[in-house]
Parts: C-alpha cells; sequence; structure tokens
C-alpha cells in the first residue's frame, strides 16, 4: 500500500459486520434499508468491506456504537474497531462511541479508546443516545475530548432509525437540532473540533449558519448524493465554508464510488474538490505524513 499522504478519507462509515448490523441494531436496521432504499442487508465480509476502499486507494473512519443506556440493545465496542484497525492500519481509522450516560465510566472509557486503542476521534448519535450535548451533566465528556485533541461528531437532523415506523421507534428529533443544543457547545468549548454529520434537515440553515459563525465547527456531507444536497449546501461548500466541508458517505448507505462520481457534476473547482476530499479531514486528524 502506498503511502497515506493525499489519500482520499472517507470521514464517516459504519462497519458492514453481523455484528453491528444483526447483533447491535439490528431492530434499527430494517427501517433503515426502507429508509436508504437498499433491498438487502448492508452485510459484507471484513474482507468485502477492505476491499471497497483498497480498491479506490482510499481510507476510511470506522465508527463504533454505543446506545445501550437509552435503547438497552448492546454496543459495538471500541475494542472491536480498533482491531479492525490494527488489521488494516492503511485503510482504516477508528472513531470511539461513547454512552454519554455511563458518567465517569464514559469518560475512562473515551480515554482509554484513545489512550489505549489508539482511536481519533469520537461520535455521538442524540437520537438514539437520547440526550442534548448542551447539558451540564455532559460537559466532563466534552472537557476530556479537549485534553485529548480529538474531533468530536454529532448527528444532526432527521434519521434513518426508525423513520415511517410508528413512533419512530421511540426516536425523538428534537435531539438532533444543531441550535442551541451543538452550538451552546461549540461557544463554550471554542478549541473543540466539531463535525456535524449529514445534511440536517430539516434544519440545514441552522448548520449552515453555525459552521459559518463557529471557527471550530465543520460540516460532514454523508448520507446523501451531493447532487441531492439543498441548493444552500451546495453554494456553501463552494464557497465560504470550502475549508469546513468533509467528504463522507455513512457507508454503507451510500457507495463511495457512486458519491465521487456524482460529486463530480458540483462544477467545483479543482482547488474546492481537494480541500472537501482531502485537505480538511486531514487538517482534523492533525495528519502529516
Amino acid at each position: 500500500m502506498e503511502n497515506k499522504k493525499n489519500r482520499i478519507i472517507d470521514f464517516h462509515v459504519h462497519p458492514t459486520c453481523k455484528e453491528f448490523w444483526i447483533d447491535t441494531v439490528g431492530p434499527y436496521a430494517p427501517a433503515i434499508q426502507k429508509s436508504v432504499k437498499i433491498k438487502r442487508l448492508f452485510i459484507r465480509s471484513e474482507e468485502e468491506m477492505v476491499r471497497v476502499y483498497q480498491d479506490l486507494n482510499m481510507m476510511a473512519v470506522l465508527v463504533a456504537w454505543d446506545a445501550e443506556t437509552a435503547t438497552g440493545l448492546p454496543s459495538l465496542s471500541n475494542d472491536w474497531i480498533a482491531g479492525l484497525v490494527k488489521r488494516h492500519p492503511d485503510t482504516f481509522i477508528g472513531f470511539a462511541s461513547i454512552d454519554p450516560w455511563k458518567g465517569k465510566m464514559a469518560i475512562d472509557e473515551l480515554e482509554r479508546a484513545v489512550k489505549d486503542l489508539g482511536l481519533k476521534g469520537v461520535k455521538f448519535q442524540q437520537g438514539a443516545q437520547a440526550f442534548y450535548p448542551n447539558d451540564k451533566r455532559f460537559y466532563p465528556l466534552w472537557e476530556k475530548c479537549l485534553e485529548l485533541n480529538i474531533p468530536v461528531q454529532f448527528h444532526t437532523g432527521t434519521t434513518g432509525l426508525g423513520e415511517g415506523l410508528a413512533g419512530g421507534q421511540g426516536i425523538k428529533l428534537d435531539y438532533m437540532k444543531p441550535i442551541p443544543y451543538i452550538d451552546e457547545v461549540a461557544a463554550d468549548f471554542p478549541d473543540l473540533k466539531i463535525v456535524c454529520l449529514h445534511p440536517s434537515w430539516p434544519w440545514q440553515e441552522e448548520t449552515l449558519a453555525m459552521a459559518k459563525h463557529k471557527g471550530n465547527v465543520y460540516v460532514d456531507l454523508s448520507g446523501h448524493l451531493p447532487s441531492r444536497f439543498p441548493d444552500s449546501l451546495k453554494e456553501a461548500i463552494g464557497t465560504y465554508l470550502r475549508k469546513k466541508a468533509i467528504f463522507s458517505t455513512d457507508f454503507p448507505a451510500v457507495e463511495p464510488a457512486k458519491w465521487l462520481a456524482d460529486f463530480e457534476g458540483l462544477g467545483l473547482s479543482e482547488d474546492v474538490k481537494e480541500d472537501i476530499l482531502i485537505k480538511n479531514s486531514r487538517r482534523l486528524l492533525e495528519m502529516n505524513d
């Protein structure tokens, strides 16, 4: 495998293993599958998933999952993700998942995941985890993230979890509203690197305003093909947010090759495309190799 320098990084990827789609989020999988119009479950072997990214000469940020307190479902552990990264270090970068309701255990696990397991960031799904980031009870977590100097991913906008089902399987969308819940964290922790995941419908303008206003807030482009982005998002990533927009797919919901082909249709300059596909994520991860 050639040097990692200047390789594209998909900044938001879920494992395609049985351990995630059946053992961990199994009750949600049919709704997610229907939401993204996939006719079969996402399950692929480890080797198949690795090949998707190796064939494209790309790297991928793999995220763990822990929403145990709110859902009662088992986690896809940080150790599991770290093992996958260890087996494929030229292909994968690992991000932790932390259940924010676990108090001191959550903080200790985050430190272990970064210092001992070598994971490079952390992801939260506030809808599944049923928490508001600006709740002061969780501020010790953001202090630890700042101490560890890692980027934090927050889900924004609606979700495929429970979509179309009675009561949305109990998922409450308000948890994933950008303002005030993420904006207050960004203001109170100005050195915390925050990535807002997904085009944030129905709150896209809030995310764009927050990313423009707060120097520490970035915008992830996952979960939709670029041609389906709102016009305001297309304009922003080509102009005032070109240094803040991050290529990501939410794989396997969107295939990276299909996303990249569709991205070409936006007509962005080569410099802007390089920022979005390569430079912005590398800067967040402090990758200098």
